[in-house]
């Protein structure tokens, strides 16, 4: 049999995903019904296979074919090396012509909340001031200076998890208790214990709902609970931004509201979950994020640029 020419596709659409939980459940169903097939595959078991396959990678199932597009619902924990070999693929990917949502580069800056909030303040966007630095006696200052409360981050983290609130003479913890390294935000006073989470996909708000909570952190997998409100107006279209700002062709975008109702970009999440929006809105993200993977025109693949229009997270 001759050889597959490099970049010769096959019909299915990769789903990376650990396992077949609800989410990639109801994306497989989704795509059925747009007359696309997906394929479950773990980037654990993905890699290199330079010399070997006609594109180089190692992609189970494939052999020398590349798949239609893919759609990262996981990029799984391991040590650094292994998460940069995952990271690679996706890349690699990319590099290839494959449509990838998200992207790596996305992926990277979003998880690195430093580069996305840079991003963000980058872009003209409002969001906190934020200091990140390494020396804890320059943060405590910091700390001790600010107007108000400081929220300190996790640079890594995600659904409420590791978060403190620090009043000006608050002490910070050691160094080895935050991997030696202080990610300081000043904390948004709203009006109540509330913040939205907005949907983005393909540069479009296609679900929105406020998240309230019994104290000042309002993730859903913290308690909260979430209430539908419309994917419209100024709430979606600095949602809309803040997913172009870091390069993401779908993303969960964090808002909240002071208290004089201004709207400041908390978070940019670049693998969000839905399943809690979905319980706030019975609006279920899968259909868009399916329709986006089956659209004939290619999504933004890496060194593109990015494709959200000025159109307008669980």
């Amino acid at each position: 049999m001759a050889r597959a020419r490099t970049g010769a596709r096959a019909a299915d659409i990769v789903v990376f995903a650990e396992h077949a939980d609800w989410h990639v459940r109801r994306l497989l169903a989704a795509l059925k019904r747009h007359g696309r097939a997906g394929r479950v595959l773990s980037l654990k078991a993905c890699g290199f296979a330079v010399g070997e396959t006609a594109h180089g990678l190692l992609l189970p199932g494939f052999g020398d074919l590349l798949p239609a597009a893919c759609f990262v619902r996981a990029v799984p924990a391991g040590s650094f090396e292994q998460v940069t070999a995952r990271l690679g693929v996706l890349h690699a990917l990319g590099a290839l012509g494959v449509p990838v949502m998200n992207d790596a580069r996305a992926i990277e800056r979003c998880v690195d909340k430093s580069a996305a909030t840079f991003l963000l303040a980058r872009a003209g966007l409002s969001t906190p001031r934020t200091w990140v630095l390494e020396d804890r006696a320059a943060a405590q200052m910091l700390v001790d200076a600010a107007p108000g409360d400081t929220v300190l981050k996790p640079l890594f983290g995600a659904q409420g998890r590791g978060l403190a609130r620090l009043a000006p003479g608050a002490p910070l913890p050691e160094p080895d208790t935050v991997d030696a390294l202080y990610y300081l935000q000043d904390f948004v006073a709203a009006p109540a214990h509330e913040d939205f989470r907005v949907f983005v996909v393909g540069g479009r708000a296609e679900g929105a709902m406020v998240r309230r909570g019994t104290g000042w952190i309002t993730n859903i997998h913290q308690g909260a609970v979430g209430s539908a409100v419309a994917p419209e107006g100024a709430l979606a279209a600095l949602a809309v931004k803040a997913a172009a700002a870091v390069g993401a062709d779908h993303a969960g975008v964090d808002i909240i509201a002071d208290r004089e109702g201004r709207l400041f970009v908390l978070e940019v999440n670049s693998m969000p979950a839905w399943k809690g929006l979905y319980e706030a809105t019975g609006r279920d993200m899968a259909e868009p994020l399916a329709a986006r993977l089956a659209e004939p025109r290619p999504l933004r693949s890496e060194g593109s640029p990015s494709c959200a229009s000025s159109s307008a997270s669980s």
